[in-house]
């Protein structure tokens, strides 16, 4: 049987490489936007191009409230498109960055970082849980900077390090429905994070380049992919684990 996964954010970035790798690898998609319709469109389309099926939804991470109605829309979708009422998948990659000093950053910054990183996450997989189906996959984006530090990214990273956290607990009183959950964490990546800052300025890609064993940063590429394969049948005994995508960032 088809696998259909649901990928957040996946208009653009990790979370576009991610859906588009999934489709190469045999699965369907249901991705979400915030505010990129034709991107997200664009996206569809290049998985029909691949053969397989694909939906993109409206969705604001960063807003609770919205969660139940966003579930009615996706259960529209799943009969309507695929003919079922449950995902296998869950992706929660949808985010954004904040660069400010631990004494620069606002109050401001820090809540919605924290509502798009956590708590988003969070209250989203609760309200997606009986539409998640039996021996499904969570997997839930982190980032390397939970692991090393980089002057700048003190709340991102904190928000970040509670996914991982959390992805344990998730691992653990979801084990009874034999649902995984795992935490998939990037290094330096060239993407519009940012506004595409590693990929568009010279001197941070030589930076995070020079901290990397393979003497480069990552491409979308390098991880969509990896999720993908993580999503598939030979990595169902991999629960509860942050798994590191950097290239060998700063060791």
């Amino acid at each position: 049987m088809t696998t259909l996964s649901l990928v957040t954010g996946g208009s653009r970035g990790l979370g576009r490489n991610t859906a588009i790798s999934i489709a190469r690898h045999g699965g369907d998609v249901i991705l979400t936007y915030h505010s990129g319709k034709d991107n997200a469109d664009a996206v569809v389309a290049e998985i029909e191009a691949l053969g397989r099926k694909a939906v993109a939804l409206q969705l604001d991470t960063g807003n609770v409230s919205t969660f139940s109605a966003f579930v009615d829309a996706l259960r529209i979708a799943l009969t309507t498109s695929f003919d079922r009422d449950t995902v296998d998948h869950l992706v929660n990659n949808a985010g954004h960055g904040e660069m400010a000093d631990f004494a620069a950053t606002t109050e401001e910054q820090f809540d919605k970082l924290f509502a798009v990183h956590l708590k988003g996450v969070f209250f989203l997989t609760q309200a997606l849980l009986p539409v998640l189906a039996d021996g499904g996959r969570i997997i839930n984006f982190s980032s390397g900077l939970t692991r090393v530090s980089f002057p700048g990214f003190s709340a991102y990273a904190a928000a970040k390090g509670a996914i991982e956290v959390l992805t344990v607990y998730m691992a653990k009183e979801l084990g009874a429905r034999g649902i995984t959950a795992n935490t998939v964490a990037p290094g330096a990546i060239e993407t519009d994070f940012l506004g595409g800052a590693v990929r568009d300025i010279p001197d941070y890609n030589a930076a995070f380049a020079g901290m990397t064993a393979l003497g480069r940063v990552g491409l979308p590429d390098d991880i969509g992919p990896m999720v993908a394969s993580l999503l598939g049948p030979d990595n169902r005994w991999v629960n509860a684990q942050r798994i590191e995508v950097s290239g060998g960032q700063t060791i």
